[in-house]
């Protein structure tokens, strides 16, 4: 197969600011350890990763758990968005993050399935098709990371995610479980994270109303906007994941004609003083210039040795173009054998996200099989308060046995990025640095 096609505008950006390729920027001496790598997951297929140790001013990093952060798309970057735009130490202008998670973990980004941000694969025929083998190639990523870094085979592992980063993790989840009761990757996995999570699309079907509800369709508009769902169901029904996917798409350009809303994205957009996620990957591609142009001149550049011209984000699109007829598959099923295995499971959602509703994830969440879905069911859920000192409630959440829902109050896609206060509790909580997490008892 042909090489996939490339273009290189790193080194013409390092030009626009006044840089040579050799050229260091200055950046803080108070920045913690870091390190970074490329693994060879398959044969033309090149997966990067980017680690900050844990930077508690009273807690040495083996005391902290390791959080590994999957962004969505697929073809999103967890390097960039997650890192620079949600909870990494530095936001997109460079400046600290007053909420930044390494308060309470290691971070570990990946850039997955290969071809997102500053993975590659050299050939074309080497983009991951199906959520399998993004399972398979990220099992061969941490087994060289934990073989590789023994520090870390025994501090709890935590698997967080994002919209399709969700799904993914799902899949990468039970894989991980298998592979360590097989004894071929060691670590101490404590749980996954599934945030805003595609996990069911079919499950985010009656968006219309839900739209309606808030009053931003009309009876013509939720017309146009029930037919079109309706559409999206019916393909996935029939088994028809490539046409779902396409109409999907479809469907999102006939909510942003009838509801103005440019990005579709959450109802950020219509509330006053608060700021909506960059949701659109060339926007944020402008928004994290600065950033990727750090990565690639510390962490990338030293390491592309056959793709000096694979720049972040310019294999994206052909990512998802090749994972389009796994995109709309359901993976409620993978979600039961997690939790049948006994892996802590937390699900989380923007109580104003439109692409992954949180009714959507109510209903998906309905349809589990586990034995203790019942109990569950029969929770009231609690309050949560990011600040001690308030009454405003923050969120709710309900938590039995090793499963959570936590409803994120104010929030929308891209919950770290509207309300990091809060999604820092909530990483407390789930790592069981505070109680309330999944394995924590609530009683009924």
């Amino acid at each position: 197969m042909e090489l996939a096609q490339r273009s290189c505008p790193v080194p013409l950006l390092l030009l626009l600011l006044g840089l040579s390729t050799g050229a260091v920027l200055n950046w803080s001496t108070e920045e913690g350890k870091e390190a970074w790598d490329y693994v060879t997951v398959r044969k033309d297929a090149h997966m990067f990763w980017w680690l900050y140790y844990a930077t508690n001013p009273c807690k040495n990093f083996t005391e902290l758990p390791l959080v590994m952060w999957l962004q969505g798309g697929p073809g999103g970057s967890s390097t960039g968005f997650g890192n620079f735009e949600e909870i990494g130490p530095l936001d997109s202008d460079l400046k600290p993050r007053r909420t930044t998670w390494l308060q309470a973990a290691s971070l570990l980004f990946v850039d997955n399935p290969v071809g997102t941000g500053f993975s590659y694969v050299n050939r074309s025929n080497a983009y991951a098709k199906d959520l399998a083998t993004v399972a398979s190639d990220m099992m061969v990523l941490l087994k060289t990371f934990f073989d590789r870094h023994k520090e870390f085979q025994t501090i709890p592992f935590y698997i967080f995610s994002e919209s399709y980063g969700g799904k993914m993790a799902a899949g990468i989840a039970l894989e991980l479980h298998k592979a360590i009761q097989q004894g071929t990757i060691q670590c101490n996995f404590a749980g996954v994270a599934l945030g805003d999570s595609w996990i069911s699309p079919l499950g985010n079907g009656p968006f219309g109303s839900w739209f309606a509800f808030q009053s931003l369709l009309d009876d013509q508009g939720l017309a146009e906007v029930s037919q079109v769902a309706e559409q999206v169901l019916d393909a996935i029904n029939k088994g028809l994941y490539r046409e779902a996917t396409d109409l999907w798409g479809k469907a999102e350009m006939v909510v942003e004609q009838v509801t103005g809303d440019p990005l579709g994205a959450n109802l950020l957009g219509f509330l006053p003083g608060i700021k909506g996620p960059w949701l659109v990957m060339s926007g944020l591609g402008s928004v994290l210039r600065l950033p990727t142009i750090r990565l690639f001149q510390r962490h990338v550049r030293h390491l592309q040795q056959n793709a000096l011209n694979c720049f972040w984000g310019g294999q994206a699109t052909n990512v998802f173009l090749n994972m389009e007829g796994d995109f709309m598959k359901p993976v409620i099923s993978i979600v039961d054998e997690l939790l049948e295995a006994g892996v802590n499971v937390t699900v989380y959602n923007g109580q104003l996200d439109l692409i992954v509703d949180t009714m959507g994830q109510e209903a998906w969440l309905r349809k589990l099989k586990w034995a203790e879905l019942p109990k569950f069911n029969q929770l009231r859920w609690k309050p949560l308060y990011s600040d001690p000192k308030s009454s405003e409630t923050s969120a709710f959440v309900k938590s039995y046995k090793n499963l959570a829902f936590y409803w994120i109050l104010r929030a929308g896609h891209m919950v770290p990025s509207d309300q990091g206060d809060m999604a820092l509790k909530m990483l407390r909580l789930v790592t069981q640095q505070e109680e309330g997490g999944p394995g924590w008892r609530a009683e009924l």
